[in-house]
């Protein structure tokens, strides 16, 4: 296939798992803000740190308040990483290859951009109240990724948007994490308290682990946590499962299914997943699970860049 459609394909699902992920992250902390008393309820800041945004952020806001972050998450364009910008880009991706997909994901895509430009256009704040709008852009999400699956011949295309998708669900795990255990409650006597109780328990909702993680361990305790969204092998939205998959779909796009590897990528992927998989949690915490977070991060970031030096790149 052409390597510009191959390239269309991965970051249209890149962009439509940023846009799920960031209504997740608007959602949980709105609902963590009517639970925690009034002194900690404006922790709106970590949103920003955990898309990395912070520079951007001050340069266009004068504070971090619940209508500026609200903003900034939904419907700023000048944010790369914005529910109208990942939308946006999406759908051009969309367009520029309307003839490789099918009409029910255009379709969806297209229909998904309009309800948001509805919304900044006739509710621009969401009333201080982004739930409604919010869940619109979850269940649109999840109804993408059913299309997908269901309409879409798994082929070399299908693939390079699942390695998009996969990549980035494992990028926003690690960041979600990482601001918990490193920023948001920095203090250390606030460890173990109720206040850190109810974050651990939005981190998992965050990433629609709550239950999931109930059934295997009950109680929720931070390492147990940490082990979950990061080693666990069955969860579907674990930074290890969402390796996994990714570098079946790198072997499926190269036809390598032997053992080892036959490109960079490949390598790269199954040197992080080694790393991940011959690490108990013991070691991460020795090492520093903000290190290791860190690293993890950097790798995706490198694994991307050798994605496209190896399939896009124009060569002479």
């Amino acid at each position: 296939m052409l390597s510009r459609v191959a390239e269309s394909i991965l970051w249209m699902n890149r962009y439509i798992e940023r846009m799920e992920n960031n209504a997740r992250f608007l959602d949980v902390n709105f609902n963590l803000a009517l639970d925690l008393p009034p002194e900690l309820r404006q922790q709106w800041k970590p949103l920003i740190q955990t898309m990395g945004a912070e520079k951007l952020f001050e340069e266009l806001y004068d504070q971090y308040t619940q209508d500026n972050v609200i903003s900034f998450i939904c419907f700023d364009e000048r944010n790369d990483s914005s529910i109208l910008t990942c939308i946006t880009r999406a759908r051009e991706n969309a367009r520029t290859m309307r003839g490789s997909l099918t009409k029910e994901i255009w379709e969806h895509i297209n229909a998904v951009y309009h309800a948001v430009l509805h919304f900044k256009k006739e509710n621009p704040t969401l009333n201080n109240d982004p739930r409604i709008f919010v869940d619109r852009i979850k269940q649109s999400s999840q109804l993408y990724y059913g299309i997908n699956d269901n309409t879409v011949t798994q082929n070399e295309a299908w693939h390079f948007g699942k390695l998009g998708s996969y990549l980035e669900r494992a990028d926003n795990i690690s960041r979600i994490l990482d601001v918990k255990y490193h920023i948001l409650l920095p203090s250390a006597h606030g460890v173990g308290t109720t206040v850190d109780w109810i974050q651990w328990v939005s981190l998992l909702k965050s990433a629609s682990a709550f239950n999931m993680y109930s059934r295997k361990y009950g109680q929720v305790k931070p390492f147990h946590v940490a082990e979950f969204l990061v080693l666990d092998q069955e969860f579907p939205r674990s930074i290890n499962y969402c390796l996994n998959k990714a570098n079946q779909s790198l072997h499926a796009i190269s036809e390598n299914y032997r053992t080892g590897f036959s490109n960079q990528p490949e390598k790269l992927v199954g040197m992080l997943l080694s790393e991940i998989s011959y690490s108990g949690m013991e070691d991460i915490f020795k090492q520093g699970l903000h290190e290791f977070l860190d690293l993890v991060q950097l790798k995706i970031i490198e694994i991307a860049g050798s994605i496209y030096d190896t399939y896009f790149s124009l060569k002479d």
